[in-house]
């Protein structure tokens, strides 16, 4: 495969003189843009203009990562022409958390094909439930192929989210790519790296992604409580204390990571970007710079690893999509860097990262069906062989 990246600045425009002569029915355009472009999106119809037979997807993001960098009011583009793989772009409608799980069926149904090897999905951040989605996309019947993917982002403002499906931008659409190659290798790894602390808590009340009560006692008062202070800053500030969740009733109870997208006083209930069943336990959670760091590092040896790489691969182009949720940058601050550049430093030399700051991760844990995750970097990798 052949790969270029490249960007578009804001006040200063297309750091390329000429697009990547790349164009063909094999390519893919795969774009991650500040949330301002929604007002302009000429730049993006550029690009639809010259890749007039390429399958173009995207979304708005909390910031942009291009190569080590993470970068704000800009386009991170990479043009990719794959030799040996065939791809398929599909959408699916989300007006509401109701229509998630029937969008993740529509994308699979669209996709499903022997030869289908792997889905790449981008969701809206804000009306989308994730769980539905996720439990949509899983439901092929079939050995299901690897999907991972992300919901899109509007920095630590959480009002408007937006897909690209072929140089149009919606806010309404689910969007997904289909890669179809014998030929293709591609890896996954997520990785957290948070600290439980506090007592552990039992979700007594709550309705899909919405959580009432824990412990019987109202939940915006109990997390209000751990805020002190911040709890002014909330939602964008429950960023920075997500909640561990398990089921407790399974016989290996997985946490998994909820992150706080809005608050109702009137309930005195919190908002996640995915379901929070009742009877699960929940406890609180705090960031570890550094171990927030090591586990970008180690989500790129995992996506190294689930690859299966052979000598003969080492001179062979790879595409690191590169997605971590916006409360790790809140969190880590200028220190944000660190993690895109420990990320890549776990990949091999020739691999190009782009990607983008989320409301949420889309990767199986280690094997397995996806899940989605918060408060992750997750990465993606491609490979022609």
């Amino acid at each position: 495969m052949k790969m270029e990246s490249f960007q578009f600045i804001e006040n200063t425009g297309w750091n390329v003189k000429k697009f990547p002569a790349l164009d063909s029915e094999q390519t893919l355009v795969l774009i991650f843009a500040a949330p301002h472009f929604w007002h302009n999106q000429q730049p993006i119809h550029e690009l639809r203009q010259f890749y007039k037979h390429a399958k173009m997807i995207g979304c708005s993001s909390a910031g942009e990562i291009f190569g080590s960098h993470i970068y704000d009011k800009s386009l991170s583009v990479v043009v990719v022409r794959f030799e040996r793989t065939t791809l398929k772009l599909v959408k699916a409608e989300v007006h509401d958390g109701e229509d998630s799980f029937a969008a993740g069926q529509r994308i699979t149904r669209q996709l499903h094909n022997d030869d289908l090897c792997s889905i790449f999905v981008l969701s809206g951040g804000l009306k989308v439930n994730g769980t539905d989605l996720v439990n949509g996309l899983n439901s092929m019947s079939d050995s299901t192929p690897l999907i991972t993917g992300g919901l899109a982002g509007d920095g630590s403002d959480f009002l408007h989210t937006w897909t690209i499906f072929n140089g149009e931008l919606s806010t309404d659409e689910v969007v997904a790519l289909g890669f179809y190659s014998k030929h293709l290798k591609v890896g996954h790894g997520s990785k957290g790296g948070w600290d439980i602390f506090g007592p552990s808590r039992r979700i007594t009340r709550s309705t899909r992604n919405i959580l009432y009560e824990l412990d019987h006692q109202p939940a915006l008062l109990l997390y209000k409580e751990y805020l002190g202070e911040r709890a002014k800053e909330l939602p964008a500030s429950g960023l920075l204390y997500p909640l561990s969740i398990s089921d407790m009733s399974a016989e290996v109870a997985e946490p998994i990571v909820r992150t706080i997208v809005g608050i109702d006083e009137k309930s005195q209930s919190l908002i996640f970007t995915s379901d929070v069943p009742t009877g699960y336990s929940a406890q609180l959670m705090r960031a570890n710079f550094d171990r927030l760091i090591v586990s970008a590092n180690e989500a790129g040896e995992q996506a190294t690893d689930t690859m299966f790489l052979s000598k003969n691969d080492s001179g062979n182009s790879m595409l690191a999509i590169s997605i971590s949720c916006v409360g790790r940058r809140l969190l880590l601050g200028e220190r944000t860097e660190e993690e895109t550049e420990s990320a890549l430093e776990a990949l091999p030399e020739n691999t190009t990262q782009v990607g983008f700051y989320s409301y949420g991760e889309l990767s199986p844990l280690v094997q397995g069906n996806c899940k989605l995750h918060n408060q992750t970097m997750t990465l993606t990798t491609y490979m022609e062989c």
